[in-house]
């Protein structure tokens, strides 16, 4: 294909499709999100060959124009460390194009939309401190007249309770761009969609303490609910600055 006649999905499903090393394909990103296809959306493609192949298709490794987007791998890699860590969500979404293997293709994308649950729990602990951190600095900031720092404080803080609460669930955090469609198809459990976004938008734009207090006391009762209290106890009495209608007066 020329830089005149660039390739098309279509044209490199039909080169995939007649190529016997061509083990699956799977499509990404906004076209394997319903609702989400804007005249912008390009296709995002992995093309999973098998293991030991030899194809002229890897030709196309690295390939990449506003209308299509190709990964090449191997089977071997598709399964383990040949997908980066920030694309499991990608994929736990990802939409089955082709699987050659009985199955095999859509086993391990439903393999990515579960975090193990030593995995899970190790990261809700980390993702839990980082949001009490940000939270305290937040507030801690606000007393103190910066008002600035107090909501670019606030701001990161959402990004490490949205990581927190998946991981709580034992989900890849969505991108923000799939934030809304993610809640509103699979919920978290316990959490009331419209309330949660409406707090987190709230946050996020104004930095509001009372709206990060509220916010907190729920998250800190579902933490310590899932074995997370001695994360939020080592922050002693720091604590009472993170909390609705307490003292106040700790940090410094």
């Amino acid at each position: 294909m020329t830089t005149r006649h660039p390739l098309t999905y279509d044209a490199f499903v039909a080169l995939a499709l007649a190529d016997p090393a061509v083990v699956g394909l799977v499509l990404k990103g906004s076209r394997a999100h319903e609702g989400m296809i804007t005249g912008h959306s390009d296709h995002d493609l992995y093309v999973v060959l098998a293991d030991g192949a030899t194809t002229d298709l890897t030709r196309f490794t690295g390939h990449r124009t506003p209308e299509l987007d190709l990964v090449v791998l191997t089977l071997d890699a598709f399964r383990g460390d040949g997908t980066p860590g920030f694309e499991r969500y990608a994929l736990a979404r990802a939409r089955v194009v082709v699987d050659r293997l009985d199955g095999e293709i859509g086993r391990i994308l439903r393999d990515r939309t579960r975090l193990g649950a030593d995995e899970a729990f190790r990261d809700a602990s980390g993702w839990l401190d980082a949001y009490a951190n940000s939270l305290y600095r937040s507030v801690k900031n606000d007393r103190n007249g910066q008002a600035l720092a107090a909501r670019l404080d606030a701001a990161d803080s959402v990004r490490f309770l949205l990581e927190l609460l998946f991981a709580l669930d034992r989900r890849p955090r969505p991108y923000n761009k799939y934030l809304e469609w993610e809640l509103a198809r699979f919920p978290l459990p316990g959490w009331d969609t419209a309330a949660l976004l409406a707090g987190v938008d709230r946050i996020a734009a104004t930095g509001e303490v009372s709206a990060q207090r509220r916010l907190f006391a729920r998250v800190e009762e579902v933490s310590r609910r899932a074995g997370h209290g001695a994360v939020l106890d080592a922050w002693g009495e720091d604590l009472a600055l993170m909390r609705p209608g307490e003292g106040h007066g700790a940090g410094s």
